[in-house]
């Protein structure tokens, strides 16, 4: 293992016992998942968030571009992941908002997060972009468990 690596791995040791003293839980699978694949961002934050995702601005530009003009306009850039309430979310987000032929309606905060649904900010993008930025962000996530605050930053 080069130093780098190693360093990494300290790194995200003592981010995740410093996550487990400050909050009282402790997601190992989700530091180790981090280092052995190299994406996503595991930090501590000092505020509102447990974590911060860097979003690929450069891969989802459509997506990307929604989500800072979005939270620009005065959405939370937090997601507090709520998995079993993005149904429901996602109806009242898109509820008097027309499909278009050829676009998906992106929606920020998203639906798997507690603030979104009624007053998220929809925006039309292409299908590609909306499915790979959502399929990345879940992948993501996955480990964290509902409860979890996640700061979105598009990078």
């Amino acid at each position: 293992m080069s130093s780098k690596k190693k360093w990494a791995a300290v790194t995200a040791l003592i981010a995740a016992i410093l996550i487990y003293l400050i909050t009282g839980k402790l997601d190992l699978s989700h530091v180790l998942g981090q280092l052995q694949t190299g994406t996503g961002s595991v930090k501590q934050q000092q505020g509102n968030a447990d974590y911060t995702l860097q979003f690929p601005l450069d891969r989802y530009p459509e997506t990307g571009a929604h989500i800072r003009e979005a939270i620009a306009a005065g959405k939370s850039s937090i997601c507090t992941i709520d998995r079993s309430g993005a149904e429901e979310n996602r109806k009242a987000s898109l509820k008097g908002i027309p499909t278009r032929k050829g676009y998906d309606r992106d929606e920020w905060p998203m639906a798997m997060c507690q603030e979104g649904g009624t007053g998220a900010d929809i925006k039309y993008v292409t299908p590609a972009d909306n499915r790979g930025a959502g399929s990345w962000i879940s992948n993501q996530l996955d480990n964290y468990p509902d409860g979890t605050r996640v700061l979105i930053e598009v990078k």
